[in-house]
């Protein structure tokens, strides 16, 4: 089988960082497009061996991507196009059906209740989503949860399969010389509890959640933010006016796998932190709360489907928290109270193990290239779509 995976950019993200982890894991010969963008997780692939292809999207109005992307799909002879983001699933879908491919799999990797990809849900956005759909065999939901969504959404639950977004477990599992080694790189006391929040520094992450619950609680906590994206100013600015600037440390972006890049990775933070913090209230899976049960750490979150899908047992250690930054910070200092744990992976860890992730995904596949060759149905216009 060839595959052909189209996604909207490459840049340093939780959908793109998804994508290079499972083609490690395909057993499936695939080429990745791009359609803006091609940032780190594109030399990433490079490096590990994959054709990646930036089609150059002038905008998101730009109607002669979609002949470009048709001729591409129909010269590569792929068997199967595999879309993710929503500007990718729009335009590669109808790409995909002109080029004469039928086997074509859309990947939902952030829909919430309100937003997806930080773009509001207008009834046009939803609109030109369920008109696609309809051009593709199968649109895959990273969590139960956001399969549920799509139901609400319509699109018809016979369309839907869920495959969970996984992780590399023996990449995070904890070491404590890399923690040692991390926390000084940081000039972190060998005293400081370190409460880490991972992801893009977007508002709809309520980093200033996490600032705000710093300066709530004793001098010897520190925060240590990973991740890059426009609200860093306003982050950095919130640390000075709550006066814990000295205790805020922001990393920049960090690649989950090694790519040349300087610094720690992502595995080295995590150990390196006695808490993960994740005050984002609208997620689709909650990705960064499943590493950091990966890497025994405790977990304070607003939203997380991926442990909310699971029994309780399966991950102790993970508190839901609504409200403000009392709320968290008074669940912050009850971890702390209650002693430190052995950095052991959680049940819910193991459950969303890559290997695991990628062999759904293979089922997926071979449905979709077995379904019958069905007639071609009308093509919507992707005028209107959307970054």
């Amino acid at each position: 089988m060839k595959a052909l995976h189209v996604i909207t950019g490459l840049g340093v993200g939780g959908a793109e960082q998804q994508l290079r982890l499972l083609l490690r894991h395909l057993p499936v010969d695939c080429d990745v497009l791009t359609l803006t963008n091609p940032g780190p997780v594109a030399d990433g692939l490079m490096a590990d061996g994959v054709s990646v292809t930036h089609l150059g999207m002038a905008g998101n109005r730009d109607l002669g991507a979609l002949p470009r992307l048709a001729r591409f799909i129909r010269s590569g002879g792929y068997d199967l196009v595999h879309t993710h983001l929503y500007r990718a699933c729009v335009y590669g879908r109808l790409a995909a059906r002109l080029a004469g491919v039928r086997a074509i799999v859309a990947t939902e990797h952030s829909l919430g209740d309100s937003r997806m990809e930080g773009r509001p849900l207008t009834a046009g956005v939803r609109g030109l989503y369920l008109a696609s759909e309809r051009l593709g065999r199968t649109t895959v939901a990273v969590s139960p949860t956001v399969a549920a969504r799509l139901e609400r959404w319509g699109v018809p639950a016979a369309r839907i399969e869920v495959v969970p977004n996984g992780i590399d477990l023996a990449r995070f599992r904890f070491d404590p010389v890399r923690r040692l080694r991390t926390r000084r790189r940081f000039g972190l006391p060998d005293t400081a509890f370190v409460v880490g929040a991972v992801g893009r520094l977007t508002a709809g992450k309520r980093f200033d959640l996490a600032v705000r619950a710093l300066a709530r609680l004793p001098d010897d906590h520190w925060l240590l933010l990973v991740g890059g994206g426009p609200e860093e100013h306003m982050l950095r600015r919130t640390a000075h006016e709550a006066g814990v600037a000295d205790r805020v440390l922001f990393t920049g972006e960090r690649p989950y796998l090694p790519d040349g890049s300087p610094g720690p990775d992502l595995p080295s933070l995590t150990a390196a932190m006695d808490l993960l913090l994740s005050p984002s209230a609208e997620e689709a899976f909650g990705l960064a709360v499943v590493e950091a049960l990966a890497a025994g750490l405790p977990v304070v979150h607003a939203s997380c489907p991926a442990i909310e899908d699971l029994p309780p047992h399966t991950a102790p250690h993970a508190r839901r928290v609504t409200g403000g930054a009392e709320e968290f910070a008074r669940a912050v200092a009850e971890a702390r109270a209650a002693g430190p744990r052995p950095r052991t992976p959680a049940e819910a860890a193991r459950h969303y193990c890559v290997t695991r992730s990628a062999a759904q995904l293979m089922d997926v596949y071979a449905t979709a290239t077995a379904a019958p060759r069905a007639a071609a149905s009308s093509s919507p216009s992707p005028q209107g779509a959307s970054s």
